[in-house]
């Protein structure tokens, strides 16, 4: 092994251990039923869910993670919810709203959304979201508006957003949360995580603020400026546009801010002790690609400005951008678990054969919304798949079987661990009044 292998994976290493370390610093409020979280040498498992960028594509994780829940409602009846089971939810973009709607907790202190209601969520707002009139002036205006200002105003979403997230703040999520934006004022990413806020409380907005933020798309949707206070009245400014920016697959991220909390807050977590890395389970979900649209050097130097923002109905400098950087992180993570013979431990979900109008991030037409929904009912049907670090394309993992198959074990491994903690808590409160008796 390399150097750069070795390093690697000793940067991955300490990540893992200032998870597991982390763990048992925020109880959750999802209720009695709700994911647990105990000291790291009881827990058997580290649940991740994290969800990609990409616009009105989200549809896609929404429809996978309505089968999610509806395998865990199988297993553990109707009110199983999925934040009841992941340690750690991250969303970028339109990952973050999802990430949001999942986590945030209505008045019972239950998850806002059920993940059934998700895609029927974006179904019935985008269209007032990325409105669209009559498709030839559409496209005409659309183009002269980006001349002097982002496509869309965003009015709608914010309203749409405040009305449902309320004063929620971060720090209220049913369980921990890492949510990227980037900072225009600092040219730098900004990353809203629970794990944070013992140590930047000014950093406790309002999930809405942050969900607006990490979806302002650059020439979709205005940037967005807020400011919060901290527990002495000092201000902070956040000038915000999206997180795929930063990171458009947030799985790295998460276990990253993880890692720089614990190193903030603790000089002598050295040396650290061996951690099992059995106990990472990750569920990572993207929004689609399209890796049969192939671009040549020869046509691309004939582009202005326009063709790079709006190609046929896509975006195309955009897309570029999300698919190096999500596939990167998929990349790494599929070679780090296989390095530490953890591969069944990793579930990457995503389709990269969208063509035409469903490749669009704001194509909100009742045609394209539907085959997205189609799309993402037929990605369960389709085998595992891992990127191909030289074609690009993703390839098929012999013998593992479809992503329906890989979700319903994975349920099953969560509802397990679900169980064994509420075990586990049940035993602990019997001893400890054992011991007071």
């Amino acid at each position: 092994m390399s150097g750069t292998d070795c390093l690697s994976n000793y940067s991955a290493w300490v990540v893992m251990y200032c998870l597991y370390k982390n763990l048992n610093e925020k109880a959750s409020t999802s209720s009695a039923e709700g994911a647990r979280w105990m000291s790291p040498d009881k827990l058997k498992l580290v649940t991740v869910l994290s969800i990609d960028g990409g616009g009105i594509r989200g549809i896609i994780p929404a429809t996978i993670l309505s089968f999610l829940e509806a395998k865990l409602q199988e297993l553990d009846g109707p009110n199983a919810r999925i934040a009841d089971y992941f340690d750690v939810v991250a969303g970028t973009s339109t990952g973050g709203l999802l990430t949001a709607m999942l986590t945030a907790p209505d008045t019972n202190q239950r998850p806002l959304f059920a993940a059934k209601d998700l895609a029927r969520f974006y179904i019935n707002h985008s269209p007032k979201i990325f409105r669209q009139k009559n498709l030839i002036r559409s496209k005409i205006a659309s183009k002269l508006r980006m001349v002097c200002g982002p496509k869309y105003d965003g009015k709608y979403l914010r309203t749409l957003l405040r009305r449902h997230l309320g004063d929620t703040t971060l720090d209220r999520t049913l369980t921990n949360v890492v949510i990227p934006t980037f900072d225009i004022a600092y040219l730098q990413p900004t990353i809203f995580s629970t794990f944070e806020l013992k140590y930047r409380p000014a950093k406790n907005a309002l999930l809405s603020d942050i969900s607006i933020s990490t979806s302002a798309a650059p020439t979709f949707f205005p940037p967005h400026y807020f400011e919060t206070k901290d527990e002495n009245g000092r201000r902070r400014a956040f000038n915000l546009v999206d997180g795929g920016l930063a990171a458009n697959n947030p799985t790295l991220c998460a276990m990253n801010q993880v890692s720089q909390d614990i190193i903030l807050g603790n000089d002598h977590f050295f040396p650290v002790e061996p951690v099992d890395y059995g106990k990472f389970l990750v569920i990572s979900l993207g929004c689609g690609s399209n890796r049969n649209r192939r671009y040549c050097a020869k046509a691309v130097a004939k582009w202005g400005i326009f063709d790079w923002l709006f190609k046929n109905g896509t975006a195309p400098i955009v897309d570029m951008f999300n698919s190096a950087s999500a596939d990167m992180v998929d990349i790494h993570l599929c070679v780090l678990f296989h390095a530490l013979r953890s591969s069944e431990n990793y579930l990457r979900i995503q389709y990269d054969r969208l063509t035409g109008s469903a490749g669009s991030i704001d194509d909100s037409s009742k045609k394209n919304m539907d085959r997205l929904v189609r799309i993402g009912k037929r990605l369960l049907d389709m085998n595992v798949s891992r990127v191909d670090l030289e074609t690009g394309r993703t390839v098929e993992v012999p013998g593992v079987g479809t992503n329906a198959e890989q979700l319903t074990r994975f349920a099953k491994l969560l509802s397990d661990e679900r169980r064994r903690r509420q075990n586990e808590l049940i035993y602990s409160e019997a001893r400890f009044q054992n011991h007071a008796w």
